[in-house]
């Protein structure tokens, strides 16, 4: 409820009192605050600046006349003339617009009748070869399209490559090497050749190996949460990897040689 004049909140029916003009009460503010440190305050900020430090005066005096900037005399070093070092060798310049090069020999010879004889006794020149590709005609060059005869006519088609010849005369000359080698030392007794059972036998043996040790690592637990268990599971993928790669190098090779230690007594 808004205040009005010097009515209360009790009187709120109408009266003819109420017509009477009544002095506006007027709210009396408390002194604003100054705070006693006020002028030093600002004697120290005074004393602690300066005037024009940072932009300079307020107007920059000018130089006198005598001060001005003058032209300076620099002393320029004498002019070289440039000669290219293979001057000798260069070729003569291009005439100029107003000079005429001297003519040689002139020639009676009728260039419009030889070229015309040429022409005549030329054979005219055959197409390239073209094939379209598509419907709408597009044009491709016959000859590297590999749908002609073009590796047939050259002279050495069908013929062996060098680099084929001489890789297969290396790929003799080490067997050859390596033959000489084992013969020899079959005869001084280092090497043994394995025969056809006992490479089954062997064969046969690895695999039961194999076999035996898949048993036992599927019957290993799921989960090696321990040191043991994890060091024997990689242990046995080791051997089984180990015996796979025997087994493979034996039934590749029909024939196997066996190196024998002799006795040093």
């Amino acid at each position: 409820m808004s205040y009005n004049g010097g009515r209360n909140q009790l009187d709120q029916h109408e009266s003819i009192y109420n017509l009477i003009p009544q002095e506006k009460r007027r709210m009396v503010k408390d002194p604003m605050h100054t705070s006693k440190f006020k002028p030093m305050v600002k004697q120290e900020t005074h004393s602690n600046k300066k005037e024009n430090k940072t932009m300079g005066p307020a107007k920059v005096p000018l130089k006198p006349p005598a001060e001005f900037t003058q032209k300076k005399t620099t002393t320029l070093p004498e002019v070289i003339k440039f000669d290219y070092p293979d001057n000798d060798s260069r070729r003569p310049a291009v005439p100029k617009h107003d000079e005429r090069p001297l003519m040689g020999v002139k020639s009676n010879k009728n260039f419009i009748t030889t070229n015309a004889v040429e022409n005549i006794m030329s054979v005219p020149k055959k197409p390239a070869a073209k094939f379209a590709d598509t419907r709408d005609g597009a044009i491709h060059d016959l000859e590297d399209s590999g749908l002609t005869l073009k590796y047939v006519k050259k002279g050495n088609y069908g013929e062996t490559p060098n680099y084929l010849t001489k890789r297969k005369e290396e790929a003799e000359q080490a067997q050859e090497e390596y033959d000489h080698y084992v013969k020899d030392s079959m005869r001084k007794g280092a090497m043994k050749e394995l025969n056809g059972e006992e490479r089954q036998m062997t064969i046969a043996g690895l695999k039961c190996n194999w076999e035996e040790i898949h048993h036992q690592y599927q019957g290993l637990s799921v989960v090696t949460d321990t040191a043991p268990k994890k060091n024997r599971k990689e242990r046995m993928e080791a051997e089984m990897n180990q015996l796979e790669k025997d087994i493979e190098l034996l039934e590749k090779h029909p024939k196997i040689y066996i190196a024998q230690m002799q006795s040093t007594y």
